[in-house]
């Protein structure tokens, strides 16, 4: 797993929305063994405390499953990784609106803008 760790907001939060977006893409398909944390804190560069809040984390979402002995696991609920897939899609297009808004676009114009765009690019 590639981590791309860049903004200001806390570390923990950026590996935590890191590994929910491979969990929903399928990189983690749904029942699969998931690293420990010392393998992911080592591939991340951070300490591993900071890795286990992430996956703390993700276990409060319901993504991962922790098992004592066998360590965490991606879900089995594919209902919930797809709740969640929906849940990033709808903030990353708020995040757009609200980028184009302070272009002075409307959500119409920004809508159109990103259909043209769409069949540029197929």
């Amino acid at each position: 797993m590639d981590f791309n760790l860049k903004d200001a907001r806390p570390i923990w939060q950026q590996l935590a929305e890191e590994m929910t977006t491979s969990i929903v893409t399928g990189e983690f398909p749904p029942g699969s063994r998931f690293p420990s944390v010392r393998d992911l804190a080592v591939q991340a560069g951070v300490n591993p405390n900071t890795m286990q809040r992430s996956l703390a984390r993700l276990e409060e979402t319901g993504l991962l499953i922790t098992e004592r002995t066998a360590g965490r696991s991606v879900t089995t609920d594919e209902a919930a990784i797809q709740a969640m897939r929906q849940q990033l899609a709808e903030s990353k297009l708020k995040e757009y609106l609200e980028e184009m808004k302070k272009l002075g676009f409307s959500a119409e114009e920004a809508a159109l803008l990103t259909a043209s765009y769409g069949k540029e690019t197929t």
